[in-house]
């Protein structure tokens, strides 16, 4: 039996809906017709095409001949069928890439809002023990360019205050994005510094870097009482470099300091008492810091430090081979608040020291170089009285082994993260226990040994210990944790034996951690710089919170390359 070809047809309705950003377009109705009467044409012939206003929600009614002829379409026409399906398809593809047109685009509108935001400054750290070869080569290859005659106007003559001022607590960070290179190890010394560019012409000084410090200072001719011989001459300020004390950043130096403001005086004067009884007094004063972009820009500002000359205590033996101190902490007088106050960066620090013997590292003032992902965060103590990095710590574990917070109740007790503190402090109790769960390493390995003046807990070995990897097996990890007591959803601080070991100069294996009832307050832990060694520790001002992941602390992952970091 003849069938009749004009029958085996169907009718095929696509709706196109308008862009997402251009509605006014209307959907868009095609419709098709399929037959079997000739098997040369390969495209269905196109019977209408029309526009529907947008506010017409409906649709078409359904052309029943459709369901009726798909059962003998699909077995007799499957070239056909094949040729309906692309022809969806296509048509979903290109309405697809309207909406990723117009998201792309949004895309690009923010990354090109985010490419106006400051950058950031690097810069390099050193370490105070053996500079005089490192330091020295990196001057004559680095800094030679800024070591000129310079043309004072005149020295200051400035008045030395002996009376006590009382102890300074304050300083803050910057925003913009510069990167510091690191050198150095914790023993003997543990002093890590970078060198900042002040005066016109612009002349090197290498300061100590310490987030648990308020003021930027460098010691300075004015002319000066007690100073160490130091890295550098002597800065030497001119007449229009010594801040006033109406000055708004003197007011907040001087709150908290016994003398008070004086309407009478010339010069804002300040002292500073540290937490080993040294202290230094000085003036404010104000220069050009030159600083160095991560892009390879420069750009220069007038800034606030402190200008110290009488230095006394254990700080002049830290200062040999430095010139004063990086004040990094979150007070408004310190360098990257000052620098976050003008709009250069945002209020942000890094730091990176590396696990090598050699030791090394990296610094950051602005929020550039800070992972977008891997890191653990942790919530910064925020209050007006707290100017140094604080969070709180709600476990201790050495090993599986808890150890006491405090002697009584275990109580949550605060952490500071202490880039100025060379060894790590705990509390009494904690520290006790510690050094008792240590005792069981001693036996035919390694031997106690009290030889040390500086280190009270120290092993020696029947073997030769090059490193910490040597005799690492013999020791376990120190684990703190934060944010809550559930281990498993707790935010956790690893220190691994290389985080709180050091070799000594006679080849012996040393604890790097101190019994701290009388530094600080005595119950508060102290992070120092050996238990931070292989970790990028992030200082968030912004969003108030304090982060770290562990690295090599080569250099800051976003950048390929630094001049700066060769030799």
């Amino acid at each position: 039996m003849e069938s009749n070809d004009e029958s085996s047809h169907v009718k095929v309705v696509i709706i196109s809906f308008p862009p997402p950003n251009n509605p006014s377009l209307g959907k868009t109705i095609t419709a098709f017709t399929l037959t079997n009467t000739d098997h040369h044409h390969l495209f269905p012939h196109q019977d209408q095409v029309f526009e529907a206003p947008v506010e017409s929600p409906s649709i078409p009614p359904q052309n029943p001949q459709i369901q009726s002829s798909f059962s003998p379409l699909f077995f007799t026409t499957p070239i056909k069928l094949f040729l309906f399906l692309a022809i969806s398809f296509f048509a979903v593809i290109a309405f697809r890439s309207l909406l990723f047109s117009s998201t792309l685009q949004e895309l690009k509108s923010s990354e090109s809002d985010n490419d106006e935001k400051t950058q950031t400054f690097i810069f390099p750290l050193y370490h105070k023990f053996g500079i005089g070869e490192v330091a020295q080569r990196d001057v004559e290859h680095k800094l030679v360019r800024f070591v000129n005659k310079e043309n004072l106007v005149g020295s200051v003559g400035i008045v030395s205050k002996k009376h006590k001022l009382g102890s300074l607590n304050g300083a803050s960070l910057v925003d913009s994005s510069t990167v510091f290179p690191v050198r150095g190890s914790v023993y003997p010394d543990g002093v890590y510094f970078t060198y900042i560019l002040v005066g016109t012409p612009p002349r090197p000084y290498y300061l100590d870097i310490d987030t648990a410090s308020d003021l930027t200072w460098i010691q300075c001719d004015a002319p000066c009482t007690s100073c160490a011989k130091g890295a550098n001459a002597l800065y030497k300020p001119r007449r229009d470099n010594i801040v006033t004390p109406k000055d708004s950043l003197c007011m907040e130096l001087q709150r908290n300091q016994n003398s008070g403001y004086c309407a009478t005086c010339q010069q804002c004067d300040y002292e500073i008492e540290y937490a080993d009884q040294s202290s230094s007094m000085g003036v404010l004063a104000r220069d050009e810091l030159h600083l160095t972009m991560a892009n390879g820009s420069s750009t220069k500002l007038k800034l606030n430090f402190g200008c110290a000359y009488d230095q006394q205590g254990s700080l002049l033996n830290t200062l040999a081979k430095t010139d004063g101190i990086l004040g990094l902490s979150k007070a408004k007088v310190s360098l990257p608040s000052q620098l976050a106050s003008k709009g250069i960066i945002k209020n942000v620090l890094g730091h990176c020291l590396t696990n090598d013997v050699d030791g090394g590292g990296y610094m950051f003032l602005g929020d550039d170089f800070v992972p977008r992902w891997g890191m653990a965060w942790v919530p910064m103590l925020d209050s007006p009285s707290i100017e140094s990095y604080q969070t709180q710590i709600l476990k201790l574990n050495y090993g599986s082994s808890p150890l006491s917070l405090d002697g009584q109740d275990r109580r949550v007790r605060n952490i500071v993260f202490d880039s100025g503190s060379s060894y790590t402090y705990f509390t009494k109790e904690a520290y006790s226990e510690l050094v008792a769960s240590l005792k069981e390493v001693s036996g035919d390995a390694l031997i106690q040994d009290t030889s040390d003046p500086t280190l009270p807990f120290c092993w020696r070995a029947k073997f030769p210990i090059r490193s910490v990897s040597d005799v690492k097996q013999y020791f376990k990890t120190l684990t703190l944790q934060f944010g809550s007591k559930w281990w498993i959803i707790s935010t956790k601080y690893h220190i691994p034996p290389e985080g709180y070991l050091i070799i000594n100069n006679k080849g012996n294996v040393c604890l790097g951690i101190l019994d701290g009832s009388n530094v600080h307050d005595g119950s508060t832990i102290i992070l120092g710089d050996i238990s931070m060694r292989g970790q990028l520790v992030i200082y968030d001002n912004v969003n108030k919170k304090i982060g770290w992941t562990s690295s090599d602390c080569v250099k800051p992952n976003s950048l390929d390359s630094l001049p700066f970091f060769e030799g």
